[in-house]
């Protein structure tokens, strides 16, 4: 029996082929073109549905679909959250960015029926030492939980060196970072949202196994003070309970033999 169907017959993380992961790689791709192109769009002045439609078109033209559009009714293709806004900011022409805002853009793509699912955080110009350390200490933790994507771990080993992550980088930015409570990361293939969740945050060795060919989405969400969420009137946009400013990184990281691959680079 080949070791994937051997393995299919344990509690793992879904796996995919050599060539699922090259499929869901062209979607990540497709991902990244259209949070580059926000990147670089993103300016004062600028409201986020603009920033919406640059996805939007940067997605369609390479043949892709905005994976979030449409999702459970969600009406537009990125979740654009600033400032105490967590995640599932819905754009809009009176959102407008101005200097020192802290931006949160979370994009999907499904390509050939293959999804792919990134978020970035960016300032709007400079940014205070405060959010500058929210956000470099919210990528190093998505970082911290890329490097325990290994054959062998387990699903909150990942979760685990997430919040490691996010303990050094307090150490090391001298402050607090609240890890946002009941949001994570999860599983991703034909579907956008698949089992098994990842916290961000827990004991390790608990959990399905991770073996070659798994695939988690990670995204790490941390915030300058709580820990807890509010759900606006919209039923979408999270913000942070008590005002502080939040970040989120994520991307889509398979298993492989040679180490952890990410699926959501240009």
């Amino acid at each position: 029996m080949r070791p994937l169907a051997r393995l299919r017959g344990r509690r793992v993380v879904p796996q995919r082929s050599a060539g699922e992961l090259d499929a869901m790689a062209a979607a990540g791709a497709v991902v990244a073109a259209a949070l580059r192109a926000i990147r670089a769009a993103a300016a004062p002045g600028t409201s986020s549905l603009s920033l919406d439609e640059i996805a939007e078109s940067v997605i369609r033209e390479s043949g892709a679909t905005p994976s979030f559009l449409g999702y459970h009714g969600y009406p537009a293709s990125i979740c654009a959250s600033i400032n105490d806004r967590v995640v599932h900011g819905i754009p809009s022409t009176a959102e407008v960015l101005a200097p020192g805002d802290l931006v949160s853009i979370d994009c999907g793509a499904v390509l050939d029926g293959w999804h792919g699912d990134a978020a970035i955080t960016f300032g709007v110009g400079a940014l205070s030492d405060a959010d500058e350390a929210l956000s470099e200490a919210t990528r190093e933790s998505l970082q911290a939980g890329i490097a325990a994507m290994v054959v062998g771990n387990r699903l909150t080993d990942v979760a685990h060196a997430i919040e490691t992550g996010t303990r050094a980088a307090e150490l090391r930015y001298g402050r607090s970072f609240g890890i946002v409570a009941g949001y994570g990361g999860h599983g991703i293939g034909r579907q956008m949202h698949m089992d098994p969740f990842l916290p961000n945050e827990g004991a390790p060795g608990r959990g399905p196994l991770l073996a070659a060919g798994s695939v988690l989405a990670i995204e790490p969400m941390l915030t300058l003070g709580t820990t807890k969420t509010v759900v606006l009137d919209d039923k979408w946009t999270v913000t942070t309970a008590d005002g502080s400013r939040a970040a989120h990184w994520e991307h889509t990281v398979a298993v492989t033999d040679d180490g952890p691959r990410i699926l959501t680079l240009g």
